[in-house]
């Protein structure tokens, strides 16, 4: 690079760096999402802009115009500031195939999910989290079988979106291993979440077993599915 190449970028990144915040966060969320850690890494300035509360909202009036309309938020589940909104919006949006539709509580409530299995050493119990999940949607208005249902695909997403390591393997031999304690009534089993405990086991997570819990997880399916399928056999 030239001496004269390197100075015209010295003068433009000092008149960038001059910017108001305004007008910084005008620009930044016109990037891709996918570029904004890497923007918020580049000078403390810019990392308080992303750690306040302007810029997300700027971002979720700018993206996602109808949720800065004021609502009720029922539930045990918290809405949270703007960052989270706009998590939960981004997540709703980007996850999960609702007709079209948006809908933030689906978000957050994916959110909550996953903060609970993957954060903490000792998550409750499955079923006070499916309890919590079902309280949350029909407290903000959806049907019991609706509430059922989208509960079921939040639980499907979030198995799908845990990390491949050694607590998600323990968390999973847990819920395998709780039997009826696992959704347990009044609120109804979801054959095709019990089904995703299982199969990731005894696929993604098959090396992490040592012979009595592999026999041990293997008991506990054959008592809830029969046939159980062939991959799932042989240690």
């Amino acid at each position: 690079m030239t001496n004269n190449e390197n100075d015209a970028l010295v003068l433009a990144d000092n008149a960038f760096g001059k910017l108001p915040d305004h007008l910084l966060i005008e620009i930044f969320i016109r990037v891709p999402i996918s570029e904004w850690a890497q923007i918020s890494c580049v000078k403390k300035q810019w990392a308080n802009l992303f750690r306040g509360e302007c810029l997300w909202q700027a971002a979720l009036n700018r993206n996602y115009p109808f949720a800065g309309e004021a609502k009720r938020w029922p539930g045990p589940i918290p809405q949270g500031l703007s960052r989270r909104r706009y998590t939960a919006l981004y997540v709703s949006k980007h996850i999960f195939e609702l007709d079209g539709e948006i809908d933030e509580i689906v978000g957050h409530t994916y959110l909550f999910l996953k903060e609970q299995l993957e954060l903490s050493t000792m998550p409750p119990p499955s079923g006070i989290l499916h309890g919590t999940i079902i309280d949350q949607f029909i407290a903000c208005g959806k049907s019991r079988d609706s509430a059922h249902e989208l509960a079921s695909q939040i639980w499907l997403a979030v198995l799908d979106n845990l990390e491949e390591n050694e607590h998600t393997f323990v968390l999973l031999k847990r819920l395998a291993q709780e039997g009826d304690v696992f959704l347990p009534y009044p609120y109804a089993k979801s054959i095709k979440v019990q089904w995703r405990v299982f199969e990731k086991l005894f696929t993604d997570f098959r090396d992490c077993f040592n012979h009595v819990d592999y026999y041990d997880v293997l008991a506990c399916a054959k008592t809830r599915f029969q046939p159980i399928p062939s991959a799932w056999l042989g240690y």
